[in-house]
């Protein structure tokens, strides 16, 4: 009788473990906006904020008024190649979108498209010219906007760690060129550094 118990015991904590583990993941919704650092990787709030930090920091250089003293306008800018020479895999195309979104909503400069939205661009407006289109609203090649600035720069890492420990260094080098004269009138820099832990007890 015993015996019976405690197999009928057993095979019930076996069927809750197995229902414990085949349980469906806990989701709860967040603010966009809200830090949420779990591996210690470079993530998309480091992104949004190192993008504003930087521009913010970039159009309060003195290279925008004598812009605007001398050619009585915004200056057209557009944002280059960021190259990801960090140790981690890194979507620098987010962190590209977060730079030309704080350049744009600062209203203090135009923006014009990257290399790859002018090849659509171009390429819609040339599907215009084969006869299909109103010659109304049929959009003329050649009166493209040229960009009077570039911004681009590198995200990099240095990282060093012991046993269950390590810190991470990020580093974001940008700079500003005059795409007329190849002059840089600006150059940035931003650095993140994190602390990362490892508990020893692994579940």
């Amino acid at each position: 009788m015993r015996g019976n118990v405690r197999l009928t015991l057993l095979v019930l904590v076996v069927l809750g473990l197995a229902v414990g583990c085949g349980s469906a993941p806990k989701v709860r919704r967040t603010a966009v906006e809200e830090t949420i650092d779990l591996s210690g990787r470079w993530n998309d709030s480091d992104s949004r904020m190192v993008a504003d930090e930087m521009i913010k920091d970039c159009l309060n250089r003195p290279w925008l008024p004598e812009f605007q003293s001398h050619k009585g306008k915004k200056p057209m800018v557009i944002v280059g190649t960021v190259l990801n020479r960090s140790d981690e895999h890194i979507n620098t195309q987010v962190f590209v979108k977060d730079l030309e979104m704080a350049l744009i909503n600062s209203g203090l400069v135009d923006f014009v498209a990257s290399r790859d939205e002018r090849r659509e661009l171009r390429e819609e407006r040339a599907d215009m010219q084969l006869g299909f289109t109103s010659a109304e609203t049929e959009k003329a090649m050649g009166r493209e906007t040229g960009a009077d600035f570039m911004l681009k720069g590198t995200l990099n890492t240095v990282r060093d760690q012991i046993k269950g420990q390590y810190v991470i260094l990020y580093q974001v080098n940008l700079e500003f060129h005059n795409l007329e004269t190849n002059r840089k009138v600006w150059i940035g820099q931003k650095k993140l550094k994190k602390v990362v832990s490892r508990s020893r007890w692994k579940l």
